[in-house]
């Protein structure tokens, strides 16, 4: 550790924090508490996002600005219990959404090739999809 520590002056979180102070506050620090304020507020871990994007813009008639923040990336943290739930429940309506939304497109394709065969299981009933299909071509 005292390896890591001898090296705290030069990582870069420490040298922003570090240059927004005076010398004599920034030169003050021991190496032992330079790493126990990177830990408490340089070196986020979580603050790390594949979309990050931030910015301000002016409100009409008025002298403020709003900001806004989108951020985006990959959830680290601990699910609780109700997300977790939540979580789960959406999972199983996606699956079961795509289950059935191919389960109907399997069950088209089926019937189209029946009647591209002319093959009547029910004599003198049709849906009405061959005809609709085939008018789409014509």
């Amino acid at each position: 550790m005292e390896t890591q520590n001898s090296k705290i002056k030069d990582e870069v979180a420490i040298k922003n924090l570090l240059s927004r102070m005076p010398d004599a506050v920034a030169n003050s620090f021991t190496d032992t508490q330079l790493m126990h304020l990177k830990l408490a507020i340089g070196a986020r871990q979580w603050g790390k996002h594949k979309v990050d994007f931030r910015g301000t813009f002016p409100v009409p008639f008025v002298r403020s600005k709003i900001y806004y923040v989108f951020l985006m990336g990959r959830n680290h943290r601990d699910l609780s219990r109700r997300e977790q739930l939540i979580s789960a429940l959406t999972l199983a309506l996606f699956v079961t959404l795509f289950i059935t939304v191919s389960v109907l497109f399997g069950i088209l394709v089926l019937y189209l090739l029946k009647s591209a065969l002319g093959i009547d299981i029910f004599k003198g009933f049709s849906f009405g999809i061959w005809t609709w299909f085939k008018g789409l071509w014509t």
